[in-house]
């Protein structure tokens, strides 16, 4: 039973590479009636990244403080950094009756569907697949971000990663950007829909 007085929330997971904040960051270009949630994270800004925009950065010490203080709603450790999503942020926000799309990891939508299985809310969740391994490699490489530790470190990780894709209400393969748009928007718009 969802509130219809609330928003919907909208978890969108995939292994780093897939393409999840391209899709996510082209369909809010052309979807006011959604916003993205915005997460904590101690992983250091890559170029062009900004405070408050992206991530709020912040330190180890700041975010276990807020761990322990029960503020975040979900965290994890992903590639050695922490992420974690405000609980009073994703609640002021859904009460307002506001559209979160909501970027995490197989993880963090775990902990979220735990805590909202006895509330009512419009939760979907979307996963997203690269076409190959050996296409998610060539896309880690060519985004030029990453030494080549950390290149096979993320490799390593998305093979466990995709193999809780069954969790997901939805799952898309990113193989042509614009199709995976097109069937991203259909998702989205069907979450929106009243049960």
């Amino acid at each position: 039973m969802s509130e219809p007085n609330r928003g919907v929330l909208l978890m969108v997971a995939a292994p780093s590479g897939a393409g999840k904040s391209s899709l996510v960051n082209a369909f809010l270009k052309d979807n006011p009636e959604w916003q993205l949630s915005i997460s904590t994270t101690t992983r250091p800004p890559r170029p062009g990244e900004r405070h408050g925009r992206e991530y709020f950065f912040t330190d180890r010490l700041s975010f276990d403080a807020q761990r322990h203080s029960g503020a975040f709603l979900e965290w994890a450790e992903v590639h050695g950094n922490f992420y974690g999503t405000s609980r009073s942020w994703i609640d002021n926000q859904l009460a307002q009756r506001h559209n979160i799309i909501l970027e995490i990891d197989w993880q963090g939508a775990r902990q979220i569907r735990a805590h909202f299985s006895v509330t009512p809310l419009r939760l979907k969740s979307v996963f997203i697949l690269p076409p190959s391994l050996a296409e998610l490699e060539q896309r880690l490489r060519s985004r030029g971000q990453d030494s080549e530790a950390v290149i096979q470190k993320r490799l390593a990780a998305a093979q466990d990663e995709m193999t809780h894709s069954d969790e997901f209400d939805y799952v898309i393969i990113n193989q042509d950007f614009s199709v995976a748009l097109r069937e991203f928007d259909r998702l989205a718009k069907q979450a929106l829909t009243p049960l």
